[in-house]
């Protein structure tokens, strides 16, 4: 990080920074930068410190963009018009009691430096979320699905900037080989997976806190007795000053999960989970098991190949149980591999097949880094070359059927690997119950920031949004350039989709309002095939001539039943008087001058005033005057 950058930072930023290091976070600016740089040259720095400086320009610029519902009313309609065209950086190793427990330094993650974004202990953030309306337009607001924060976050679009990067970074790339470690490319695009491939965190936790993140180890068993060690390295939430840290807003999950299950480790049939509140987890059942785990703890996960597969986990070197016995012919052959799963959590993996292991491993067991590359199965790997990565584009009204389809695909196509990107994964990742106005906000603002990741991270997408603004397609197609791109239109018959939208809502219990669909409608926009946007266009239903007749029918209808737009009337800014400088107020200074005009009036002009020295006995003749004589 340069000098140059520090100087952008905000006081509350540097100060928030001098906090994390330990140093004092008091003084004037000039004083903080120079402290400040000072740290970094003495070799207090970390490797995530410049992403954060563009973390902040992005949040800036977005920040920008953030439209109300009011403005939403209004927008929608008039784009019918152009839609048609670590928190302390790095630190030493940290001494534990136990010296099982001490291992090399951590290199831990650093938060967005701008510490307004961190109100509270959940670490819920505003940067970035519409401005919640007030009075009546609370009530307006309630009621609102999914489709709407979508659609609020595709207007975002319309004055985003796409930034042309050459040089583009490109993150998450795991090469299949002998060395095991976090499989970038079998996790959640939202857990990143740190430089040394054994340690790994939500990569959101400090604008998206409630979303929990997975990954899952690049190499896996079949047969044997194998284990490996897990450490909760530390809770990624900054408490302040008179605000208590829930403790439930951090959450571990370890076990194990075959290769087809999905990325909640616990939420499907053959993913087994210990979880951090002493439970264990599978198939989505929750059951008490043994002891709660918390930061600086180590995990032990074990899994016993026989007639039987049992699965036991240890704490800090005690053993707590058999938590799952499943039966061998159950499994089919597939091979097991070792799963994390996280919420505000660093977390890190025993990994080094030459090193200690961090509790003595229980008799008969192996390490799977220890393990013979033999007696190891590798996860299969995907493609590095975006060439070869694919990116599908999904268009449609809520509705309509994408998700469907989107599943659809994936089922054929399992050699792919498609990563599903929408709103709808997003809120299964949060695990909270009911969506509520809160996740569904933050779960389409974070959609926004993993395409951008996505965009960097080579493998098969496909997008599953509506799309159906112009400039958000663009902008999404800019942004996968490279990849082969295409748009895949599903815009069924009314019946059809009258009644898909009727289960859709249903199913969601959402309810979206009449008048919002009517504005979908009228700013809605079908592609058209761009050579240079896209490399296929493909309508899957109706026939593009079709489709777009029965759109204009949609819009047609739509202005018919909306009401009118008002003219907006500019309202004259209203100017404020300056204040004299020397404190006066404005009336005063008025009543001031009147009186000034009115003395002057009453004077005589100069040509009538007598002379200064015309009355008797004081008459002069400068003429007479001598000097120096």
């Amino acid at each position: 990080m340069k000098l140059a950058d520090i100087k952008k930072l905000k006081v509350s930023e540097l100060r928030t920074r001098l906090q994390l290091k330990g140093l004092d976070s008091k003084g004037l600016k000039t004083e903080l930068v120079g402290r400040l740089w000072s740290a970094l040259e003495s070799g207090l720095t970390d490797e995530y410190l410049e992403d954060d400086v563009s973390k902040v320009q992005n949040n800036d610029e977005e920040s920008k963009v953030q439209n109300d519902d009011e403005e939403f009313l209004v927008s929608t309609a008039q784009l019918s018009a152009s839609t048609t065209t670590a928190p302390s950086g790095l630190e030493r190793s940290r001494e534990y009691s136990d010296t099982g427990t001490q291992t090399d330094s951590v290199v831990y993650p650093s938060p967005t430096p701008n510490s307004e974004s961190l109100p509270g202990s959940e670490c819920s953030t505003t940067e970035g979320e519409p401005v919640r309306p007030q009075g009546d337009r609370d009530h307006h607001k309630e009621g609102r699905g999914r489709a709407f924060y979508e659609f609020k976050e595709e207007i975002r679009y319309k004055r985003a900037k796409l930034v042309q990067d050459p040089q583009r970074k490109v993150v998450g790339i795991w090469s299949a080989g002998d060395k095991v470690q976090l499989n970038s490319h079998d996790a959640h695009l939202h857990f990143e997976v740190g430089p040394d491939g054994s340690s790994g965190w939500p990569r959101f936790w400090e604008r998206f806190p409630l979303l929990w993140s997975g990954c899952r180890l690049s190499h896996g068993v079949a047969q044997g007795r194998v284990g490996f060690e897990v450490r909760v390295e530390r809770k990624l939430l900054i408490a302040q000053v008179g605000v208590p840290m829930r403790s439930e807003s951090c959450d571990v999950r370890v076990g194990w999960s075959v290769a087809d299950s999905g990325l909640l480790l616990g939420e499907e049939e053959f993913s087994f989970a210990y979880d951090a509140t002493g439970g264990k987890v599978s198939g989505g059942k929750f059951e008490e098991f043994g002891e709660q785990y918390s930061e600086g703890d180590i995990i032990g996960c074990y899994v016993s190949f026989s007639d039987v597969i049992q699965f036991s986990f240890h704490k800090n070197g005690r053993f707590m149980g058999n938590a799952f016995s499943v039966d061998s012919s159950r499994l089919l052959g597939r091979v097991l591999f070792p799963h994390v799963l996280c919420k505000n959590c660093y977390v890190k993996l025993n990994l080094d097949p030459n090193g200690p292991s961090w509790y003595p491993t229980p008799q008969g067991f192996t390490s799977l880094a220890a393990l013979p590359a033999e007696q190891r199965v590798t996860a299969a790997s995907a493609t590095n070359d975006r060439t070869e990565c694919e990116m599908v584009l999904l268009v449609g009204l809520p509705g309509s059927g994408k998700s469907r389809w989107a599943r659809s695909h994936m089922q054929e196509h399992p050699e792919k690997h498609y990563k599903l990107l929408g709103t709808e994964e997003l809120l299964s990742c949060m695990m909270n119950g009911e969506p509520k106005e809160l996740h569904l906000q933050q779960a389409a603002q974070c959609l926004t920031e993993l395409i951008k990741v996505a965009a960097c991270t080579p493998g098969n997408y496909i997008l599953n949004q509506c799309n159906t603004l112009f400039s958000a397609r663009c902008y999404k197609l800019q942004l996968f350039k490279g990849f082969r791109r295409r748009v895949v239109v599903i815009f069924p018959s009314p019946e059809q989709w009258k009644k898909r939208l009727a289960e859709q809502q249903s199913q969601d219990g959402e309810q979206i309002p009449d008048t919002d669909l009517l504005k979908l409608q009228v700013s809605c926009s079908l592609p058209e095939q761009q050579d240079d946007l896209m490399d296929e266009l493909q309508y899957i239903e109706l026939s593009q001539e079709a489709a777009l007749a029965l759109l204009q029918e949609y819009k047609d209808e739509a202005h018919r039943l909306l009401p009118p737009i008002p003219n907006q009337v500019k309202k004259k800014p209203k100017i404020r008087k300056r204040q004299h400088p020397y404190g006066c107020s404005y009336s005063g200074w008025t009543q001031w001058n009147q009186g000034w005009s009115q003395a002057k009036s009453n004077q005589q002009s100069w040509s009538q005033q007598p002379g200064y020295w015309s009355y008797p006995g004081h008459s002069i003749n400068y003429n007479n005057w001598s000097f120096g004589r």
